[in-house]
């Protein structure tokens, strides 16, 4: 899918796009026409993004081995990613010899104005963290680019001692200011790139576009603040 003669990646990256994939034309597609002229091109088609989540549902469900999970769902953009991984997990657990009780929570991280980060991480919502201690937790993110955000999550995380920490998030963004973070499930990774659709927005816009696309200049200007 990356459009490059390189050595097949790693698995553990995900699907990689490479910075020279061209991505999908809109016109290929069906989406809102309220966002006609504010998009570049599909990077992900829906159906890819829903194949892929039922894999990672598979590798997780490998790896806790059965065990009871608290799954951290991190907003708004991860609501969707969650919501589909979860069914999986449950479709999964439900077809074993053994169920798995999945337990959901809600936080939300604020980070980014415009297209920009703001360098500091906000907590938002989300019942007590201590309420995680001695739990296998799970959490969901939509995104991890620096790899800054995710950290200083799991260190707030830390401090109540869960059994076990995994990471998995939808797309991982190749950006040269990471801190070097990866999380333990990736979906795709992706190049530097300002995306939205599939949930992800850029200030509260495109969150009910279902592929995830490459937002032009013009999307941005009509929907800054």
């Amino acid at each position: 899918m990356a459009g490059s003669s390189e050595k097949a990646p790693d698995c553990g990256r995900g699907v990689v796009i490479m910075d020279d994939w061209p991505g999908y034309d809109l016109n290929l597609f069906t989406y809102p026409q309220h966002y006609y002229g504010d998009l570049e091109y599909v990077l992900i088609p829906h159906g890819i993004i829903v194949d892929r989540i039922e894999r990672l549902a598979k590798d997780i469900m490998k790896d806790i081995g059965y065990s009871d999970v608290m799954v951290l769902c991190v907003l708004k953009g991860g609501y969707k990613f969650c919501a589909d991984l979860v069914e999986h997990l449950k479709n999964i657990s439900q077809n074993s010899d053994r169920f798995v009780s999945m337990k959901v929570d809600f936080i939300r991280l604020k980070s980014y104005r415009n297209d920009q980060s703001m360098g500091e991480m906000q907590i938002i919502g989300g019942d007590d963290l201590s309420t995680l201690a001695g739990k296998n937790v799970l959490i969901v993110e939509d995104v991890v680019g620096t790899g800054r955000t995710m950290n200083a999550l799991l260190s707030s995380i830390k401090k109540y001692k869960p059994n076990m920490i995994k990471v998995a998030s939808l797309l991982v963004k190749r950006q040269p200011r990471s801190d070097g973070f990866r999380p333990d499930y990736a979906g795709f990774e992706i190049p530097n790139l300002f995306v939205v659709g599939y949930a992800l927005d850029y200030n509260e816009y495109f969150r009910d576009l279902n592929h995830i696309c490459v937002i032009n200049e013009h999307g941005k200007e009509k929907y800054r603040v």
